[in-house]
């Protein structure tokens, strides 16, 4: 199921979704003007086809310790072989690393990592991140504040 595919009360209910994963059926019902039985029957139709992959509770990492957020370019050694495979396995075992994706440009990938603070951002480099072989360099980008913070995406 493409978004192009989806009518407009399944954008509704994506977006209400979106808004609140905690409206019961019902609630989600009366906001796209359908009964409980279709709407539950659209949200299921939607988790199936993978266009709803979960719900989540959105944590303020400040306000459990994490108070560095970093964006990091990460090149690798082009010939290393094995390099890439290391590499996003450790991305996808290391709780610190939120996000990562393949990019193009100078470096190969920018990940988005949590820490306490400095000197424990810089141990996960340390132990981590340069101990892989295949590893060219990391740049580390530290926000100083967030401008915008979106998880929703525009689906209506």
């Amino acid at each position: 199921m493409e978004t192009n595919q989806l009518d407009r009360a399944s954008l509704q209910i994506l977006e209400a979704l979106q808004a609140d994963a905690r409206l019961s059926t019902q609630a989600l019902a009366d906001k796209v003007g359908l009964s409980a039985t279709p709407v539950w029957r659209r949200v299921k139709e939607l988790e199936d086809r993978g266009v709803i992959r979960g719900q989540v509770v959105l944590v303020d990492r400040e306000k459990i310790g994490l108070s560095i957020l970093v964006l990091a370019n990460v090149s690798l050694v082009r010939h290393s072989e094995g390099a890439v495979e290391q590499f996003e396995q450790l991305v996808s075992t290391r709780r610190e690393i939120i996000e990562c994706h393949a990019i193009t440009g100078e470096a190969d990938y920018v990940i988005k990592v949590v820490a306490a603070d400095m000197k424990a951002y810089d141990l996960f480099l340390q132990q981590h991140i340069f101990k892989l072989p295949g590893v060219a360099s990391v740049r580390s980008n530290v926000v100083l504040r967030e401008v915008k913070y979106e998880t929703a995406l525009p689906v209506g």
